[in-house]
């Protein structure tokens, strides 16, 4: 396999429909205190699936974001990236090669770098990990993941991390359709409750910059209801505040807040990347009253026709257990997010690639202990 990689400057990425991919992301990032690095990625042709950008020579691109993990030692991040898919029984020796090129260009104290990988798990499409009821079992334990991955490598030291920063398995929605077909691949009971919360007098407005105090209030409570990792309103204002008008993958984010009279119920920040809309954070009212306004059902379908509006082929809806487990911790996000129709796709998830292995190891048992990561 050949592979080359070159350097370039982050603003330069080519526009994608992963957000995390984009130069707006590069720079939301750098605006949170991280450095971030672009290469194209230069290879036979014969060795890849997919799109070519055919741009100066470039097959595809690559964003990085550098991020430390103590003091003195960092890790090269790729949030759903590579995106350019390799032959299918090739992604482990692509994958070490892209790493062993991109060693020498990044920091002396980078210790590994993990990729969040896009990719559709190979294991998606294996019969016998689907039970007859047709609910896939996900993919088996790592060293089985590691055993295929590693197939071919020269090095065998590709590693199934033991966190998955970015969600692997979520719905994609066709909004390609028109409104009526869509409606009618819902689930009844959520046509239902679309309905039901225009009747309750819900309204759903892009808020903007403006409407991030009552967004963060909204937020805030859901953190807690939740027992989730609360981020500060900073954290979000960053990413509405992000000027991207001078790179070649810009971004939009919207603020939808859901609001009964002129009080706000629920809330969500929707981001608008090529052809695809993400949903990326969702907060709502803890006040048991302010639910049977069924204001979730309403943001997403402003959502999913803003995400028309704009021109999207897809709706990410970022984030269901894999199957219809009741002792999943996101099973409820499953019921609520498949719903609304929808494929679901099960990609690859997080792997490293070690540069020193015997630190790596170590590093590797304090994330097994408790993750010190929140977000991409």
């Amino acid at each position: 396999m050949q592979v080359a990689l070159k350097p370039k400057q982050t603003r330069r990425v080519l526009p994608t429909p992963y957000l995390q991919q984009t130069a707006y992301w590069s720079r939301l990032k750098q605006k949170q205190g991280r450095r971030t690095a672009a290469f194209d990625i230069i290879v036979d042709p014969a060795d890849t699936e997919g799109n070519h950008s055919g741009r100066e020579g470039a097959d595809g691109d690559m964003l990085v974001v550098l991020r430390p993990i103590s003091q003195n030692v960092t890790m090269a991040y790729v949030p759903f990236g590579p995106e350019l898919l390799p032959d299918q029984e090739m992604r482990g020796p692509w994958l070490e090669e892209i790493s062993e090129h991109m060693r020498p260009l990044l920091p002396e104290n980078c210790l590994f770098v993990r990729y969040d990988l896009p990719w559709r798990s190979p294991w998606a499409d294996e019969p016998d990990r689907y039970t007859e009821n047709d609910r896939w079992k996900g993919p088996p334990k790592a060293r089985i993941q590691e055993m295929r991955m590693n197939y071919d490598t020269e090095h065998w030291n590709l590693r199934k991390a033991p966190t998955d920063l970015l969600p692997p398995d979520t719905v994609l929605v066709d909004v390609s359709m028109d409104r009526d077909r869509i409606l009618s691949q819902m689930k009844p009971k959520t046509r239902y409750n679309i309905r039901l919360s225009e009747r309750k007098g819900v309204r759903v407005r892009d808020a903007g910059i403006e409407g991030l105090p009552a967004w963060y209030d909204l937020y805030r409570h859901t953190a807690r209801r939740h027992k989730m990792d609360l981020n500060d309103m900073d954290y979000f204002g960053a990413a509405l505040k992000v000027s991207d008008s001078d790179c070649d993958s810009p971004a939009r984010i919207h603020l939808l807040l859901a609001e009964v009279g002129d009080r706000p119920v629920a809330g969500i920040m929707l981001a608008v990347s090529g052809n695809r809309a993400t949903y990326l954070y969702g907060a709502s009212s803890s006040d048991p009253e302010d639910r049977g306004h069924m204001a979730s059902y309403a943001l997403q379908w402003e959502a999913i026709r803003r995400a028309q509006k704009s021109g999207c082929r897809d709706y990410d809806m970022f984030g269901v257990s894999p199957a219809p487990d009741p002792d999943h911790p996101m099973y409820g996000l499953y019921r609520f997010k498949t719903g609304f129709g929808g494929r679901m796709q099960h990609r690859q998830g997080c792997w490293d690639y070690p540069f020193d292995e015997a630190k790596y190891d170590v590093y590797r048992a304090t994330e097994f202990a408790g993750s010190p990561f929140a977000g991409a």
